[in-house]
């Protein structure tokens, strides 16, 4: 019985950005939990193969094709996925970019760049899905958030700002979907070592302030950060609601 509790089968799972990095590895984990999962990223190429991997792997994957950046087609894309396949019962909203300038040389183009994918995106993806789910009075939204929902760090205001953004959306999302039996939830990692750190994995000053910072005491492995959406996907979450789950060694729990 509680094993069922996090069993995803027959759950389709739409995850924006999930070509590679952390989304991809969301996209896998949720896939061995029984979802049935969506892909999405920007570019053809690399969305293709991903879904080649994933499928070799015996896993139950299609892909979508479309710029989350666009607001206006994201409806259009929701509804297409929808009539193609059922409905969408679980959205991960995963797909995000940092800028990393100091504050006096960030220019209004970057900022409204990081804002656009990573708030913009978020809340009309979830509007586009939500709208749904709520007709059907079920579903099931993650967004992913970060340390830095909570944390800040020089030279990331953009970045700080839009996954602070990122937190409150989840919580005013929750108070105005609960009752029509959705659950918003996110989930915060800390570091994790992925292609788009590798500079500061291979930084070797870095990595050991990191380990000093951190309690587990090293980068987060990706991985990692399946179980946490498995449970918020899964039935197991189905009275959790509005709620940041940190994935992040213990990095927020310390001073």
């Amino acid at each position: 019985m509680t094993q069922g509790l996090f069993d995803l089968k027959g759950r389709r799972v739409l995850i924006t950005g999930s070509s590679r990095g952390i989304g991809f590895a969301l996209a896998r984990g949720l896939g061995q939990a029984g979802a049935s999962v969506v892909l999405n990223g920007r570019d053809p190429k690399v969305l293709a193969e991903a879904t080649r991997t994933l499928a070799a792997e015996g896993l139950d994957v299609t892909e979508a094709g479309f710029d989350v950046t666009d607001p206006h087609a994201l409806d259009a894309a929701v509804a297409e996925i929808e009539t193609r396949l059922g409905p969408i019962e679980v959205l991960v909203n995963n797909a995000g970019i940092n800028r990393r300038f100091p504050a006096v040389s960030v220019t209004p183009e970057t900022f409204r760049e990081v804002m656009s994918t990573n708030v913009e995106a978020v809340f009309f993806m979830a509007q586009a899905v939500g709208k749904r789910m709520l007709e059907r009075g079920h579903g099931k939204i993650i967004n992913i958030a970060s340390v830095q929902s909570e944390l800040g760090r020089a030279t990331i205001s953009p970045y700080a700002t839009s996954k602070g953004a990122v937190r409150m959306m989840t919580r005013t999302l929750c108070a105005e979907w609960a009752k029509g039996g959705i659950q918003v939830n996110a989930v915060a990692p800390g570091y994790f070592a992925t292609d788009l750190t590798k500079p500061l994995v291979d930084d070797a000053k870095f990595t050991e302030w990191l380990c000093q910072r951190v309690p587990a005491g090293r980068w987060g492995n990706v991985e990692e950060l399946v179980g946490a959406t498995v449970f918020l996907a899964s039935r197991a979450s189905d009275f959790v609601n509005g709620h940041l789950l940190y994935v992040d060694g213990g990095m927020t729990a310390v001073v």
